[in-house]
């Protein structure tokens, strides 16, 4: 199973360039050479979740103008934030299950801006993954003009895309944060983890099944079907071993913390509040993730001499008769 992110962006506009963005996300050219990806013959897909009341610029200009703002030409008027999630997300899914999506994702933004200062949210249906365009006039609350304010530096970035992630996550929970866990930090295990986990784990228990019929007189006999399962079970494991790494900050519970956890567990109920809770059990959860996936590391030390060297030997057979073709 592939990860699925969810993904939000930003991009700043301060003059001309906004009608180059409204011409593209309202589609009032006729071709896209800049864009070979839009297929104008699936326009008509398209929707919208806000319709623009007039020309973007002209709609940026008034309500800047009726909070009394102040403008100079390198002001930022309006800001686009691009909604979208991986091509893995939406396979399958039907048009009232993507517009749910984006319905979401857009009262989710209305949550953190003004819901008067969005101009425009349209749904691109024409291009190779369905995204939405979504375009407000970063007014403060105080009624400022300050996109810096708003989507600001990167720590502010952040913030969003913890927010963003946070929020979409609760309907749909296969979803992952944006940016990788390498590049934030995050110590997040998404729910497509834990299921990879679980075949494992089946997997683990079929070749411990396998391995515990085997003596030193029908070793040879059983090395070929333990083989073949080895095959698909040992990349399994390194697929694995590669994902935790990926997720490593979730695994600094020692054996110590984990028992002072699981006494925690116990008191939850008297002592501690929803978010401890929560944390707490994410912990043991990870924890048992870990370990699951050492037991499954572990039962390759048990498989008998006889039948390892059969499928060393195998595996090395058919790498030099690959590199002799």
């Amino acid at each position: 199973m592939k990860a699925q992110y969810a993904i939000l962006r930003f991009a700043k506009y301060k003059g001309p360039e906004i009608g180059h963005i409204e011409s593209h996300n309202e589609r009032t050219k006729e071709k896209y050479a800049s864009n070979p990806d839009v297929d104008t013959s699936r326009s008509h897909f398209n929707f919208h979740l806000v319709t623009p009341q007039r020309k973007y610029r002209a709609e940026a200009e008034k309500q800047i103008a009726e909070a009394g703002c102040r403008t100079r030409s390198d002001s930022v008027r309006v800001v686009e934030a691009l909604v979208t999630a991986s091509p893995e997300f939406f396979k399958g899914k039907k048009k009232s299950e993507v517009k749910a999506y984006f319905q979401e994702a857009l009262d989710f933004i209305r949550e953190h801006q003004d819901p008067k200062n969005i101009i425009s949210a349209v749904v691109h249906m024409d291009e190779k993954t369905p995204h939405m365009h979504l375009c407000f006039v970063p007014l403060t609350e105080d009624k400022r003009l300050s996109a810096k304010e708003i989507v600001g530096n990167k720590k502010k970035l952040t913030q969003w895309q913890d927010r963003f992630w946070e929020h979409m996550v609760k309907k749909y929970p296969d979803l992952e944060r944006g940016e990788s866990a390498s590049e934030t930090g995050r110590d997040h295990i998404p729910p497509r983890v834990f299921k990879e986990m679980t075949r494992l784990t089946k997997q683990k228990t079929k070749l411990e099944e396998l391995l515990s019929g085997v003596n030193a007189f029908n070793a040879k006999g059983k090395a070929a079907e333990i083989g073949a399962f080895l095959d698909k079970y040992i990349p399994a494991v390194e697929q694995m071993h590669t994902t935790l790494k990926k997720y490593n900050t979730a695994f600094t519970v020692t054996t110590a913390e984990n028992k002072k956890l699981k006494k925690k567990t116990e008191q939850l109920e008297q002592s501690l509040d929803k978010a401890t809770q929560e944390s707490t059990l994410k912990k043991l959860a990870d924890a048992k993730l870990h370990r699951d996936y050492e037991d499954a590391v572990a039962v390759l030390d048990r498989i008998p001499k006889e039948v390892l060297a059969a499928y060393t030997h195998r595996t090395e057979k058919e790498r030099e008769t690959a590199y002799g073709r």
